[in-house]
């Protein structure tokens, strides 16, 4: 990474854990002991105490799911305790303006009561008790985002300590156990969506053996294995046969896994966020695109140096185990021209997100590749089943090229998008699209004469339908060029019109949307008397621009919008506006997240707030008719 990149992500960070640390925290957790001193097997009672900030509230563990973050409270766990039972007063139940649901809510001050049972064969001496909490705070306008604390106190386990006798007092209700997350918490969604990036990971690792650099290989890397000369007995041959494929498959995983710990280690937590906008980056991207499509299509050959090949080839041809995981890396090295066009858009996708997924998706991808050597070397018989090499391959390996193109022309329009430059308009992108969608399916009825398809060869009904995929895709993309919305696609292209106009195509008049002018929209408030909806958008957010081409166009959604002032706020942009409008969202949200919508008064106090992404068009009117009186709702409708 280029040190200016990597300076602009140290920034980003420090500007983040900066913006973090300022962000509001009024709700304090302390812990203490009736008694001092317990025998072993005894019981002590502890008191939970949060003091909490006027005018904010924390919800019971109780709370009814579908809404906020219930509170959960545990202890932490000790060879001295053998259980603990937490009880709660009675909490206010009533409707949350910020969630639109019933909820349970504790203000003030509230006292939860820890009960701890401890072991019969308790070790005298100090034992510390610590409550772990993970809670999330809100007044009536806005809410915090979740937080976890601990609060500890100290007793003594004494065997001349008096047993305690207490009852738990009238009104208190036992917890049971710590209340799970709603279903709509973040952590369901983000292990469905690793999920599925695996297992889109692992096919795309099958799927590259399926290519001219890969195929003809297996037949004669899983007999070089088989074949080993040994002077032992046919089992030990096969066995020591099957244990060089397993590190042969090794070597393949630790290179791409290894790929994936450089990337994780360089973009760092908050990388990620300058990889996804960075139009250098993601013109950097593009050029590579290109390079790897026009390879696949025959243009030139990449390929390593020869002097490197030649010596890991000789390293690998010395025996042994090392040798043997050598000859994986050095496999994996000499099939990049052919596997780096597949590995490289998954590649780049698991940078652009948070956590270990460039890590888990190039493990799942290596996997996906060196399994089958493994499997045929523990089946060799299916080693005749293979198809037999030939003019198939180098068609999968053309039609690739174009696909690969296809992406390039998506990272271009990210670089387009950060830069504001306007040349890769909506049309000339779909059209881009339609003609590299269209050319393989001509390519592949045998229309466009290119290497892997021969004249007299007769057309097969696989390559048929194909083709006719191909076609039908490029031309249901063409009333896209017109305007026409496109559904999910709409997120990855270019608007079919200025930004500020959100009418999907619709007959209605487009919203007048103000951009990043903050503070020309609180006085456009003052002076018409509406609130604002503020929309903090990114140019490169793909889910951002799903919203605002798909859920803000909505008839119910249009009608209710033109009751507020509406202004739209980029954040990921690399002007002035950008950064001032993503200092705004932190210290006034506590996120940086996007998408994310609020709705404030002319006078700045928050009204209501909708994060991210939501294809439930009723959620988001239901958020948008909170901030509006009851007349306006009606009206509205």
């Amino acid at each position: 990474m280029k040190p200016h990149v990597v300076r602009l992500a140290v920034a980003l960070a420090l500007t983040c854990v900066a913006g973090f640390a300022a962000a509001p925290d009024p709700v304090q957790w302390t812990l203490t002991a009736d008694s001092q001193a317990a025998p072993p097997g005894g019981k002590v009672l502890a008191k939970l105490t949060a003091s909490i900030d006027t005018g904010w509230h924390v919800y019971s563990p109780t709370t009814p799911p579908g809404g906020p973050i219930p509170t959960a409270l545990t202890l932490a766990g000790s060879p001295a305790i053998s259980g603990f039972h937490i009880y709660q007063p009675k909490p206010e139940r009533k409707l949350d303006p910020n969630f639109g649901i019933d909820t349970e809510t504790f203000q003030n001050k509230v006292v939860f009561l820890v009960e701890v049972t401890l072991q019969k064969d308790a070790a005298p001496g100090p034992l510390d008790l610590t409550a772990q909490v993970r809670y999330q705070c809100c007044n009536d306008t806005t809410c915090l985002p979740p937080k976890r604390k601990t609060a500890s106190t100290t007793i003594k386990i004494d065997p001349a300590a008096p047993a305690a006798s207490f009852a738990i007092p009238a009104g208190y209700g036992d917890i049971a156990a710590p209340t799970a997350p709603p279903k709509s918490a973040p952590v369901p969604t983000d292990a469905q969506d690793l999920s599925g990036f695996l297992l889109t990971a692992f096919g795309l690792g099958l799927a590259s053996l399926f290519t001219p650099c890969v195929f003809p290989m297996i037949p004669i890397t899983v007999s070089f294995f088989l074949n080993r000369k040994s002077s032992e007995n046919p089992t030990a041959a096969r066995r020591s046969g099957l244990m060089h494929a397993a590190v042969f498959c090794l070597g393949i995983v630790v290179l791409f896994t290894g790929l994936g710990w450089t990337a994780k280690a360089i973009a760092g937590p908050f990388g990620v966020v300058l990889l996804g906008s960075n139009p250098w980056v993601n013109g950097f991207i593009t050029v590579v695109f290109v390079v790897f499509g026009l390879s696949l299509l025959g243009a030139f050959e990449l390929a390593l140096p020869s002097g490197l090949l030649t010596r890991l080839n000789s390293a690998s041809g010395q025996g042994g185990y090392g040798g043997t995981l050598l000859m994986g890396l050095t496999f994996t090295l000499t099939s990049f021209a052919c596997i780096g066009p597949i590995v490289g858009p998954l590649f780049v996708a698991s940078v652009q997100t948070n956590g270990l997924q460039p890590v888990f998706g190039m493990f799942a991808f290596a996997a996906g590749l060196a399994l089958p050597f493994f499997a045929l070397a523990l089946f060799p018989s299916y080693l005749q089943r293979l198809p037999r090499s030939g003019g198939w391959m180098v068609r999968v390996k053309v039609v690739l090229g174009f696909l690969v193109l296809a992406a390039a022309v998506s990272y271009l329009n990210k670089t387009n998008e950060a830069l504001q430059i306007g040349w890769l308009t909506r049309e000339r992108y779909l059209a881009a699209w339609v003609v590299l969608f269209a050319l393989p399916g001509l390519y592949l009825l045998g229309l466009l004469r290119m290497e892997g398809i021969k004249a007299e060869e007769s057309l097969g009904v696989g390559r048929a339908l194909t083709a006719a995929a191909f076609l039908a895709f490029a031309i249901s993309l063409t009333p896209g060029m017109f305007g026409a919305p496109l559904g999910e696609l709409d997120a990855y292209i270019p608007a079919p019109s200025a930004r500020t106009a959100f009418s999907g195509g619709s007959s209605e008049p487009q919203l007048n949307w103000i951009r990043d002018d903050y503070k020309k929209a609180l006085a456009q408030a003052r002076q018409e008397n509406k609130l604002v909806f503020v929309n903090f958008s990114g140019h490169a957010c793909t889910n951002c621009h799903w919203m605002e081409r798909n859920m803000l166009p909505r008839p119910e959604i249009h009608a209710a919008l033109k009751n507020f002032v509406l202004v739209q706020l980029f954040t990921d942009g690399t002007d002035q506006a950008s950064e001032d409008n993503q200092k705004l969202q932190e210290s006034r949200f506590a996120t940086i997240a996007i998408p994310y919508y609020a709705i404030l008064d002319a006078d700045e106090k928050v009204v209501a707030t909708f994060p991210g992404l939501t294809r439930d068009a009723k959620s988001f009117l239901a958020f948008l008719d909170a901030g509006l009186p009851k007349t306006q709702t009606v009206a509205s409708r």
